[in-house]
Parts: C-alpha cells; sequence; structure tokens
C-alpha cells in the first residue's frame, strides 16, 4: 500500500511540474514572442522569448533525434531509480528529485516532439545569462541537491539496492536485515 501511494504521488508530483513547465512556455508564447521582451527587474532578469533547437545553451543545435533519445534515457533512469528507492523517509529526497529531474527532461522533450525546439524565456541579462525555462530549473536544481546530498548525506553504501539483483537498504527491518545481519 504505502509503494502504490508514493507512485501515485509521483505521478502527481511530475504531471503537476509538468503542467507548471508547460503552462509557463504557453504564456511565453502568446505574450512574449515577437516582442523585444518584459524587464521584471531591468537590467538583471526579464522574460524573453527563444526557440532553443540546441541543447543547454543553445549548443549542439538541430539534432533533436539525440536529445529526445537522452530525454527518454533520462526518463526510464529516474523512473527506475524510483521504483527501486525504499519505503524509507531517508529516501525521500530522491524519490522527490526522481520526480522533478523526471519533469524536467519530460518537459523539454515535449518541446521538442511538438515543435522541433524548446521554448525558453527566462534570462537573467544582469550577467547575459543563456535564455532558459522552468524544466531546464527542475534539471539544473534536481541534479545540484542529488550531488550535495550525495557528497553529504548517504554513505557509499546507500545505493547498492539499485543494482539488479543487490539487496540493500530496503530489506532492513528494524535495524535489522532479513537475513539476520546487523
Amino acid at each position: 500500500m504505502k509503494k502504490i501511494k508514493s507512485i501515485l504521488s509521483g505521478c502527481l508530483g511530475l504531471l503537476f511540474l509538468l503542467g507548471a513547465d508547460q503552462a509557463s512556455k504557453y504564456w511565453a508564447v502568446e505574450n512574449l514572442k515577437g516582442s523585444a521582451g518584459i524587464p521584471v527587474v531591468p537590467g538583471v532578469f526579464e522574460f524573453y522569448y527563444l526557440e532553443n533547437d540546441g541543447a543547454a545553451f543553445g549548443m549542439l543545435d538541430k539534432i533533436q533525434g539525440v536529445f529526445i533519445l537522452t530525454a527518454v534515457l533520462i526518463l526510464l533512469l529516474c523512473l527506475y531509480t524510483f521504483l527501486r528507492l525504499p519505503e524509507d523517509r531517508r529516501y525521500r529526497p530522491l524519490k522527490i528529485l526522481c520526480v522533478v529531474i523526471g519533469a524536467g527532461a519530460a518537459g523539454n522533450m515535449l518541446d521538442r516532439l511538438m515543435f522541433g525546439y524548446v521554448i525558453d524565456f527566462l534570462y537573467v541579462s544582469l550577467i547575459d545569462f543563456p535564455v532558459f525555462n522552468l524544466a531546464d530549473c527542475y534539471i539544473c536544481i534536481g541534479v545540484a541537491v542529488f550531488a550535495l546530498l550525495f557528497l553529504t548525506y548517504y554513505k557509499n553504501d546507500s545505493f547498492a539496492f539499485l543494482l539488479p539483483g543487490k539487496k540493500g537498504e530496503e530489506e532492513r527491518i528494524g535495524g535489522r536485515r532479513n537475513d539476520g545481519e546487523r
């Protein structure tokens, strides 16, 4: 029952984040396309419409098939990890990160499938940072938080359960392993 509740929560979270990403891109198309941009904080941050047919920051343009395949692989990795993570409070942050990163990959993949490019509209003009979108934020923040947790919170053996056929933390019951080890 706990696993089903977790899967439903993950699906709802992914749909919510994906919906927010797609709604924000729809807003950008309706309000920014063809305009010079909208300053939010003049000289610092603005909404600026851009159609990006490349990867991060416009690199490697016009190879949509590779980007779609990469997004599918990221989604599969997130799904595999989400399903293998133990139903333990300790792993809840990782479940959330799987949902956040998966929503980012799905959001940009949907754009590529529907339009052949990704809609970007967030621009930090203060440092002339490349234009990005919510899905990019999901991916970058999710990966950064994962790296931080990996380096500071989880131990080397915390991910053994991800390997096929391996038993790990999900086998622990009340501080004991099912095979009697401590």
